[in-house]
């Protein structure tokens, strides 16, 4: 299988995380999986009173040196990591 598909059947494997997943491994998945499927970050800094959406940003624009292959790799090994530890 190529790097797409096993990102894609991890990226449907991640939907199974357990409950008591920490937010930051799930913001570390969420910036990995929007540097692989949009690339950079293309929108600006939500604004302080948004924190949700400002953590998710965050997360995004620390993975942008990334290529999208590399961050492809990188979230399918968190996703492994993250499962085995649910286990």
């Amino acid at each position: 299988m190529g790097l797409q598909e096993d990102f894609e059947q991890y990226a449907e494997k991640a939907k199974t995380l357990p409950e008591s997943t920490t937010n930051e491994n799930k913001l570390i998945l969420y910036g990995l999986y929007k540097q692989s499927t949009v690339g950079p970050v293309n929108t600006s800094r939500p604004g302080m009173f948004n924190m949700k959406d400002r953590a998710k940003w965050d997360a995004w624009k620390a993975v942008e040196g990334k290529s999208k292959e590399e961050a492809m790799g990188d979230y399918i090994t968190k996703v492994k990591q993250l499962l085995e530890a649910a286990a």
